[in-house]
């Protein structure tokens, strides 16, 4: 056996050791707590490890089955990020009219639906109305409630170790999802996929993995249902079962459910029309607007880098465990380390030094690829081409050690100022507006998603166009594509330099 591979077997078992560890000491303090906290972690990592695949592959999915154009399926991916985060805004409270099993059981069968029929729509409308847009119905539906769901079945003491476990089984999800992206594409061909036994109707490799979503939600759907209605951790008398009343109790399900729509988002707009009005509010919004910029390299890392890394690297290439796999391995193993070594380090100074690092991080894969080449014979040459990302031997070119300094670099930095930014989120809130500055946090987001998504288009449509033949001499100025995206990011940090004093009066203010 050669050293190498004692270094890689040697690793592995450090890291899963490790990763036990991590997993052991949150749980170890979760218990006493519901059984449906568990069922609560499982179905974050089964939906996480379908929303991953799936995620990744729609902008494939859009261009290469449903014909749309580079700049067309990235606008669209932008209007559809931009549709899940107000669905959030309007549908998410809905769990406290009817609870949080049946509010993850309404998620459930919207995204099983979705994931069932989109594979098989013909064109891009239908593809919307049963696809698209019932699964992002299902998304915003679900997602809030998983963290609802979390403060329920804790304690007040044990509600940070809930969160931290959901944080790392979220990343290890994602990293599955990543995973099986790469790995349906290595079996069935970058669009080849396969024809179904029984029916014998042949899909592509995207519309295979969204099928494959739906086969994951299926135990995700078993597990909701093994829940107990109305459960919920208290502080004094241990866990307490309160049956919650049937929605449409004297009347129609559907009718009800409607009714608690309604009077979610009009209870919204009312509360968006209350603090509008107010200066706070909006130094609120400008001070989390200003931190968009960076955060804005993770919908590139969705919508630009599959088109981008397949394009150059050519096809088969697993650019899905480059940026999916490898950033929330990392996460899991940094968050916990990098929160104990700063506990008493101010959450402004964490935010720039971390997106500081980040934003630099983007400008590495603008390096010129020969800059990295004298690793292409050493033992990590090997690790890289051959033992983790299998490159043929005729399409091994540096660009992918840039590639992964860059997402090395810039998932350090988001160790750093990831968790500090939901924290100093929460924290600058005025008190008694928590929830109504909270639940409009999301606007700049909001905002910033009709944007990134018509730039992803041009970028790739512009940099590395469709129908060339892979390899960096066939595309001279691909290096664009991050000089443009990094020219964002690095305005994150500058502004917390220019406003720090704004910041720092926001963060001191609120202890």
């Amino acid at each position: 056996m050669q050293t190498l591979d004692f270094v890689i077997y040697g690793g592995a078992v450090i890291l899963l050791v490790a990763l036990v560890y991590i997993i052991w000491s949150y749980a170890k303090g979760l218990k006493g707590c519901p059984y449906e906290i568990y069922l609560l972690f499982f179905t974050k990592v089964t939906e996480y490890s379908a929303y991953g695949a799936i995620n990744i592959s729609f902008i494939l999915y859009l261009s290469a089955d449903m014909g749309l154009s580079d700049i067309a399926a990235g606008t669209f991916m932008g209007s559809y990020g931009v549709m899940v985060t107000l669905m959030v805004m309007i549908v998410g409270p809905v769990c406290d009219s009817i609870g949080i099993k049946k509010t993850l059981l309404f998620g459930a069968y919207t995204l099983l639906f979705s994931r069932i029929l989109m594979p098989f729509m013909p064109n891009i409308y239908l593809a919307f109305l049963l696809g698209f847009f019932p699964m992002a119905f299902g998304i915003a539906i679900t997602g809030p409630v998983l963290s609802v769901g979390i403060k329920r079945f804790t304690t007040k003491e044990t509600a940070a170790l809930g969160f931290g476990l959901f944080y790392t089984l979220m990343n290890i999800g994602w990293a599955v999802g990543a995973q099986l992206f790469d790995t349906m594409r290595g079996i069935f061909g970058e669009t080849a996929g396969a024809t179904l036994p029984l029916i014998g109707v042949q899909l592509s490799t995207y519309q295979l993995i969204i099928l494959i979503g739906f086969f994951i939600n299926i135990p995700d759907l078993i597990a909701i249902l093994l829940m107990r209605d109305g459960v919920e951790m208290t502080e004094d008398r241990g866990v307490v079962v309160t049956p919650t009343a049937r929605i449409g109790d004297g009347g129609n399900f559907v009718n009800a459910f409607v009714s608690t729509i309604k009077n979610t988002a009009r209870d919204t707009f009312a509360k968006m029309k209350s603090v509008f009005g107010e200066k706070a509010f909006w130094v609120f919004i400008f001070m989390l607007g200003m931190t968009v910029f960076v955060r804005l390299v993770f919908e590139h890392f969705h919508y630009t880098f599959p088109k981008y890394g397949i394009r150059i690297l050519g096809e088969g290439a697993r650019v899905g465990s480059i940026y999916g796999v490898l950033n929330p391995t990392m996460i899991v193993f940094l968050v916990p380390l990098v929160a104990a070594l700063t506990k008493k380090i101010s959450s402004y100074t964490m935010m720039f030094w971390g997106t500081l690092i980040s934003a630099l991080a983007v400008f590495i894969a603008a390096i010129p690829p020969d800059y990295f080449a004298f690793l292409t014979d050493t033992w990590f040459g090997e690790l890289v081409y051959d033992r983790w990302l299998n490159v043929p031997v005729e399409r091994q070119t540096p660009l992918y050690f840039s590639l992964i300094a860059f997402i090395v670099v810039f998932t350090i930095g988001e160790a750093f100022w990831s968790p500090r930014l939901m924290q100093f989120t929460a924290q600058i809130a005025p008190v008694g507006k928590e929830a109504s500055y909270l639940s409009l946090a999301v606007l700049p987001w909001f905002a910033s998603r009709l944007f990134v998504g018509p730039l992803s288009g041009w970028l790739v449509d512009t940099y590395t166009p469709e129908g060339l033949p892979p390899g960096l001499e066939h595309y001279p100025n691909q290096h664009m594509v991050w000089v443009i995206v990094g020219a964002f990011a690095v305005i994150t940090p500058i502004a917390l330099v220019v406003f720090r004093k704004i910041y720092i009066n926001a963060e001191q203010s609120s202890k």
